[in-house]
């Protein structure tokens, strides 16, 4: 025991940044669960906190609604969508521009690269939905040179047509986060032994095959744990979690029929029309979902490449 308490005494510091963790989960994420009740109840936001316990029950009854609204579908097809379309399309990017990093000779041009692409990660989705808007819209730069050259003979509706809200989705989303992600899979490459590649090309081993042979197997963990927490993701915010805020702030009632996801319309009925029992079943389902597909992937990983999460 008094080897223990030696060691805390040691470790104190860290200990603090341990607890510190602890007590922020408890505030923000286990305590507020408690609001889940409101799931299952008749909730008046007037009769205060102490309404969530002495509201009346009502069962399923929110939850039957939002399976039975009209454009239950859309919805899901447009979360599901989403995060499908940047899971295919951001997924991959990150890792190849990591490989191709690493393959760099050039020690100078290589950190501008990397620095220069993580830079926008930084950057919050106000900013670039207003970047966006100098770019996009109507009178924006690109409609602009577009019309100029001769190229089209109107301005393309970027920001108000629905045929374009999934692709502008997408690509915003490799623009802002790629460089962040490229951090997590370089990080991995550098732990690859040298020794691995030195000995292949001993062998006759070109660089295609030591990338293929070497680097993939051996960041293969790293990227079994990002797929499995971006596919545990896909009803809420794909790979980076930025779903709600790309179609809240770039969404409008001319591209709503493909930018309306599950998080906005939350966050749409359950502070705008005060429906909070409404707006916690609906987000409760999504948090159920998200888990399923968590633990469902991480079997499946495990059962296939013998990696997981946990």
């Amino acid at each position: 025991m008094a080897k223990k308490s030696k060691i805390f005494k040691k470790q104190l510091v860290l200990q603090l940044f341990v607890l510190s963790g602890i007590m922020y989960l408890l505030i923000f994420s286990y305590i507020p669960m408690f609001g889940l009740l409101m799931a299952f109840k008749d909730y008046d936001i007037t009769t205060g906190v102490g309404g969530i316990f002495t509201s009346p029950w009502v069962g399923l009854q929110h939850f039957k609604e939002f399976v039975n609204m009209l454009n239950f579908g859309q919805l899901v097809k447009n979360t599901v969508a989403i995060s499908v379309l940047k899971l295919v399309f951001a997924f991959p990017l990150p890792i190849i521009f990591a490989i191709m990093l690493s393959e760099m000779r050039a020690v100078k041009y290589k950190r501008i690269v990397q620095t220069c692409s993580y830079l926008p990660h930084f950057i919050s989705w106000v900013v670039v939905s207003g970047i966006s808007f100098r770019f996009l819209s109507s009178a924006g730069i690109i409609n602009t040179i577009l019309t100029q050259f001769g190229l089209t003979s109107e301005a393309i509706p970027f920001l108000n047509s629905a045929n374009y809200f999934w692709g502008l989705a997408v690509s915003l989303d490799i623009w802002k986060g790629m460089g962040w992600w490229t951090i997590v899979f370089l990080a991995a490459i550098v732990g690859v032994s040298h020794d691995l590649y030195e000995a292949a090309a001993l062998d006759g081993a070109g660089r295609m095959r030591r990338i293929w042979h070497i680097t993939l197997p051996s960041i293969l963990p790293t990227i079994v744990i990002v797929l499995i927490l971006a596919l545990g993701n896909l009803f809420g915010g794909g790979l980076s979690g930025s779903n709600f805020e790309q179609s809240f702030l770039l969404g409008n009632s001319m591209n709503a029929s493909t930018a309306e996801i599950i998080p906005t319309y939350v966050f749409r009925v359950g502070l705008s029309l005060g429906r909070f029992d409404y707006a916690t079943a609906v987000g409760l389902i999504q948090s159920v979902i998200s888990l399923i597909l968590i633990f469902s992937s991480n079997f499946i990983a495990k059962k296939i490449s013998g990696t997981s999460l946990f």
